[in-house]
């Protein structure tokens, strides 16, 4: 009886065929490749910072060297009843301030100020905006603003998928994938999907992270409540698909392969 001549190589030419078929090509691994081309044609954003948004939730605090001035600027405290120090009290090290909901028509209704524009600027300009306001009642304020709401989603082939709570104003995609564990060996590198919520709708943009002219795309740069999303490769895809028994199957095919070598020597 004669075999095919496949089942006649030893088994260490079948080996180095599967190796030679299963290589990766750096192309397909390596994260920004081409860098030095996308810096030289990187063109400079005028403000990468986090813009603010309707219904985000601010933390606004505003001190100043007498703090008594300050206080009819900052909301209550929580858990401070009214006349206490509203400025002082810290909960395991961090001030509990309450939130102001950015609205529908982008602003914010401010203690003593009243309605303040606040969509669109960066947590910077709108601290500034205040400040030169709230100092024509108090000598020499300090305002700091932060965006308690901005969180990035991070869902398909990484290591430790999950939703991120960002403490900066300025985080980018490759940061929400360290967040994450970065990607596993299984994730398409050249198709990374990014999900934005702007003005009402949806938009979206697939990445090439494999590429570095991905740092000047406009989705490089996240915004609050981004879902980021890395596809499977084929061969992942694959698996997917195969049935459970296929360990047991390609074992058996394995034994018979072997058998069969043995026997036409």
């Amino acid at each position: 009886m004669k075999y095919p001549h496949f089942l006649r190589l030893p088994a260490l030419g079948l080996f180095f065929i599967f190796l030679a078929t299963s290589c990766v090509s750096r192309q397909e691994i390596v994260y920004f490749q081409g860098l030095e081309k996308a810096e030289a044609k990187m063109q400079e954003q005028a403000n990468k910072s986090l813009k603010i948004k309707p219904n985000d939730l601010l933390t606004i605090s505003v001190a100043a060297e007498q703090q008594d001035a300050a206080i009819p600027f900052n909301l209550p405290v929580i858990g401070v009843p009214a006349g206490g120090d509203q400025i002082g009290l810290t909960v395991n090290g961090r001030q509990q301030l309450q939130t102001y909901l950015v609205g529908k028509d982008g602003n914010i209704d401010f203690p003593f100020l009243g309605e303040i524009k606040a969509e669109g600027y960066s947590q910077e300009e709108l601290a500034k905006n205040l400040k030169g306001q709230i100092k024509r009642y108090v000598q020499d304020p300090i305002v700091n603003v932060r965006v308690v709401n901005f969180q990035v989603s991070v869902l398909g082939e990484v290591t430790r998928p999950g939703t991120f709570d960002v403490q900066d104003d300025y985080f980018t995609l490759p940061q929400a994938l360290g967040m994450a564990g970065d990607m596993t060996i299984y994730g398409k590198r050249d198709n990374v999907l990014v999900m934005r919520e702007e003005n009402g709708r949806t938009t979206h943009a697939y990445l090439n992270l494999g590429d570095a002219d991905v740092i000047n795309s406009p989705y490089y740069h996240l915004q609050q409540n981004d879902v980021i999303y890395v596809e499977p490769n084929a061969p992942q895809r694959q698996s997917a698909s195969y049935n459970r028994n296929a360990g047991v199957y390609i074992s058996i095919a394995s034994v018979l392969v072997s058998v069969a070598v043995l026997l036409t020597r």
